[in-house]
């Protein structure tokens, strides 16, 4: 039977337990982002001490959507998003395969089921890095977008080996300056891609990283968002739920230097990965050793390299322009960001949201405002 909104029924819990399996079986589909799975909302709820909301959609008992929230205060106004926030990449929600794209009288109504729903519980809702389309299937949020995220994302394609990968980019440039990084650690001792299989190693690889990067974000002033203690447990919990041998929440990998500096990992980050797709959750570097061996972009040679291997389709380098990524990356993906108001004091406060937004959009855009933007922030909180 063709899907008809009409026939769906919202509700919401607040026990992800109540729809888990449902929820697993969801998630799995390549429409939904892994950002709104079971295991990492879960684990976002839990270490920021958050209770669950979960919006919930069915068509005779068959659940259709899902959208796992966490609900904040501020200045008295109630706001609910995805969790995870700021650590998200891609936002889609989940959705079944059938779940059509919104429009018309359908979007009016879907749009009333979910101001009817949040009303006790929020005062507006705020969904961004709502990509257009994602594999293949257009998001239904992306009707209500109001403006666009300021941080676009960037892809590399993933061909059947690094020969055929690089050769989308500068592949001359790009095969010399591997070898020069190559030779220049050779000629300390050599090195090796670290990857461990054991969950209490990949602990003690995010523990240096959280470490490498706080030293990094001391030396040139900017604030750490990654200091916060609930912060570092969530990462910590995405590995404790990463035992699958293809897809997992977070895989630790490091540059490790051999020689004299045995052991020494000059290079970390984390992957996570859903089907062929493989995102860069993060990542960090030692430079006191070998600066000019540009450690971090030959790990990251490494870490596609070893997606091709194995079957990888896309070595996705996450949210945040910076001009590696311009070199590693053909592609670049843009999103929405939606805000709808549900109470009347939502509506209030709607205006100053949407100029707020179209703020932040023009100071991205702004790269030396940004980061002296960034660098207050920074001394404020020291």
């Amino acid at each position: 039977m063709p899907f008809a909104l009409s026939r769906v029924t919202f509700d919401v819990l607040y026990s992800p337990r109540l729809v888990e399996a449902e929820w697993r079986s969801l998630e799995a589909l390549p429409r939904n982002s892994l950002n709104q799975s079971f295991d990492w909302c879960t684990a976002w709820w839990r270490t920021r001490g958050l209770s669950p909301l979960i919006l919930r959609g069915e068509i005779a008992g068959r659940p259709v959507m899902l959208m796992p929230l966490q609900v904040t205060s501020r200045f008295g106004l109630r706001t609910a998003r995805f969790p995870g926030q700021r650590f998200n990449n891609v936002n889609t929600g989940i959705f079944s395969s059938d779940f059509p794209h919104l429009s018309g009288r359908d979007l009016a109504s879907f749009t009333h089921s979910i101001r009817t729903c949040l009303a006790k519980h929020a005062d507006i809702l705020v969904l961004d890095g709502l990509p257009d389309v994602w594999n293949g299937s257009q998001n239904p949020f992306v009707a209500l977008a109001t403006s666009q995220n300021p941080n676009p994302s960037f892809q590399l394609p993933l061909r059947p080996s690094m020969e055929e990968t690089i050769a989308q980019l500068h592949a001359k440039t790009r095969r010399k300056r591997h070898r020069s990084q190559r030779r220049r650690l050779d000629a300390i001792g050599g090195f090796s891609h670290y990857c461990p299989v054991e969950a209490r190693e990949q602990h003690v690889l995010l523990d240096l990283f959280f470490q490498q990067k706080a030293e990094r974000f001391a030396a040139f002033g900017l604030p750490n968002v990654f200091h916060p203690p609930e912060v570092q447990e969530f990462f910590h919990s995405l590995i404790d739920h990463s035992g699958g041998e293809r897809d997992y929440m977070l895989r630790m990998h490091a540059l490790r230097l051999h020689g004299v500096n045995e052991g020494t990992m000059v290079a970390i980050s984390g992957l996570s990965r859903k089907g062929g797709h493989l995102l860069c959750q993060f990542g960090s570097i030692d430079d006191k050793l070998c600066p000019d061996a540009s450690p971090g972009e030959l790990l990251f040679w490494l870490m596609i390299e070893q997606a091709c291997q194995e079957g990888g389709s896309v070595f996705d380098f996450g949210v945040g322009d910076q001009p590696y990524k311009h070199s590693w990356c053909p592609q670049r993906t843009l999103t929405q960001d939606m805000m709808l108001a549900i109470t009347p004091k939502g509506r209030t406060a709607m205006p100053v949201l949407k100029r707020f937004a179209r703020l932040r959009l023009a100071i991205k855009g702004d790269r030396r405002l940004y980061a002296a933007i960034q660098k207050v922030r920074a001394a404020v909180r020291l």
